[in-house]
């Protein structure tokens, strides 16, 4: 039965990748289409995937904020191969995952907004934990490529730089941990993207919002590395040594901070592996990455309970 839901799950993700069809979320206890916030006329919601036994505890939850280039992308990318193991673990495990909408860096937003939003959602989740039967001291949050830059500002940098909807203001958590995949570390250092699909600084005009050289302010403060400190939550980078697109010299940046800055932070680097760990002969596999990243987040949420 194990095996043939986990063929299930990658059965659906396949199709989700190619675009053929919705993956089948009937194997999931969810909770769908939760508003935490209206922004421009537009509804901003979460699908909330909770354990399928019942807890007579408030439940840990990871927030999950999706990749895609801060302009494309959507809250059903938890569901691709980078994640989908580590995500069963933790429902396996009780642990619950918030998966979540957020402004894409097209028109007149930016990736500001995209930080903002996903900081809502947080706050969202801790005013409303006990309508959902979430624990609000034991929130993490995780995402890959632009969702592994956007889960490390929602972790690491303070909310009142970052303030949203006046009804969730005052609600942010204190994160327990973060991990963070093929993430963008720092928008100062361009030097780290030589030869990447972020090489060319007209890339961040649109995720800036405007031309890169006008926009050295901004990029300092959507940089996660200027959020380290001795008191930050528990960080883990997952990172292929092949990739191309965000370089594996971005979390090793972050590495070198974090020992300036005396921050917890731990940097798994898979071998041969690409953006979203493709490629082959993976070092460690990609069913031990799932396991060693679900380890990593069920010792902060769970441990001591």
């Amino acid at each position: 039965m194990r095996i043939l839901l986990l063929l299930v799950l990658f059965t659906s993700i396949g199709l989700a990748e190619a675009g053929a069809a919705e993956p089948d979320l009937s194997q999931f206890n969810t909770v769908r289409d939760v508003v935490y916030k209206t922004v421009d006329g537009k509804r901003l919601d979460m699908l909330l995937l909770l354990p399928k036994e019942a807890s007579q505890q408030p439940i840990p939850v990871m927030i999950h904020t999706h990749g895609g280039g801060w302009g494309g992308g959507n809250k059903l990318n938890v569901l691709k191969q980078s994640f989908a193991g580590t995500l069963k673990i933790c429902l396996d495990n009780g642990i619950a995952c918030a998966t979540i909408e957020y402004r894409l860096t097209r028109g007149k937003s930016t990736a500001f907004d995209s930080v903002v939003d996903c900081k809502d959602a947080a706050r969202f989740l801790v005013k409303n934990a006990d309508q959902y039967g979430f624990d609000p001291d034991r929130i993490g949050v995780w995402g890959g490529s632009a969702g592994g830059h956007l889960s490390l500002m929602t972790g690491l940098a303070p909310g009142e730089l970052f303030p949203g909807d006046q009804d969730l203001k005052g609600f942010d958590p204190k994160f327990r941990c973060i991990a963070s995949y093929f993430p963008a570390t720092s928008f100062l250092r361009l030097d780290l993207l030589k030869g990447s699909n972020f090489e060319k600084p007209e890339r961040f005009t649109s995720i800036l919002g405007g031309p890169y050289e006008d926009q050295l302010e901004m990029a300092k403060r959507l940089s996660p590395v200027e959020y380290l400190t001795s008191s930050s939550p528990p960080v883990l980078l997952l990172h292929g040594d092949k990739d191309t697109v965000l370089p594996l010299a971005e979390s090793e940046l972050m590495m070198e901070v974090a020992k300036t800055k005396g921050a917890d932070v731990e940097l798994l680097v898979v071998k041969n592996g690409g953006h979203s760990f493709g490629g082959k002969n993976l070092e460690p596999t990609l069913a031990e990455v799932q396991q060693l990243a679900a380890d990593f987040i069920m010792r902060h949420l769970k441990d001591g309970e």
